[in-house]
């Protein structure tokens, strides 16, 4: 069977994300974070991409963006691939591959899902034990979103403009809504999404994606597909 070629867009948010190959770390100490964190400012920018939210764990990183061009999210991710690895073995003295060779990716609906992801990646080192809250962890982009501090290259989504009259009002209630969380079928339904690189979404949103895509944005039914019916 052929591998499903990666679902990309423009002008339609994408869920990224990018392991470390077998799963090893991608960063060692918060000398590598800032690096890979420059990095993926730098690209972003070259490919028209607007990083919305990220978050850095330790052997992976999650995205939410939007890219300008069809290829953009392709073009960032090479180009990080390329700047980040090269100088991670630089500084450590390795040499080979860094990340997997695919990085995996989704188009969600961002109404009602962007705010659900920006939650899912907050409080991906609170699931992974290395923070109380997604307030401790400084290498995701909460802190920006919930007025912790200040990160200039992030391009605020519309939607999280709609929490609130005044930057307090937005901060405290996106804090307010990680602090809540998502719901088990919420989590399920994201991680399944960026795992397979189906959409997600509803059938309207899906309808106008199968209408943009040179491919399926949805699984096609299980078993045997059905005979055509004969003519009469």
């Amino acid at each position: 069977m052929a591998r499903l070629s990666r679902l990309s867009l423009p002008g339609r948010l994408h869920h990224i994300l990018q392991r470390g190959n077998n799963r090893q770390a991608v960063v060692l100490d918060d000398e590598d974070r800032a690096a890979l964190l420059q990095a993926l400012r730098d690209e972003a920018a070259q490919a028209q991409v607007a990083v919305h939210a990220y978050v850095l764990m330790d052997n992976h990183l999650h995205l939410l963006a939007t890219p300008a061009t069809a290829e953009g999210v392709s073009q960032m991710m090479q180009g990080l691939g390329r700047r980040y690895v090269r100088a991670f073995n630089r500084r450590h003295g390795r040499s080979g591959t860094l990340f997997e060779g695919r990085y995996r990716s989704t188009l969600l609906q961002p109404e009602p899902h962007l705010l659900q992801a920006m939650a899912y990646l907050d409080l991906n080192p609170v699931r992974a034990g290395q923070a109380a809250s997604a307030a401790d962890w400084p290498w995701s982009s909460h802190g920006h979103y919930a007025g912790l501090r200040q990160s200039d290259w992030l391009q605020t989504h519309p939607l999280y403009w709609a929490l609130g009259n005044t930057p307090f009002a937005r901060q405290q209630a996106y804090a307010d809504a990680v602090q809540a969380g998502i719901s088990q079928q919420q989590h399920a339904a994201l991680g399944r999404a960026a795992h397979s690189g189906w959409a997600l979404g509803d059938e309207d949103f899906l309808a106008q994606v199968q209408a943009e895509a040179d491919r399926r944005v949805t699984p096609g039914r299980p078993g045997r597909p059905s005979k055509p019916a004969e003519s009469e």
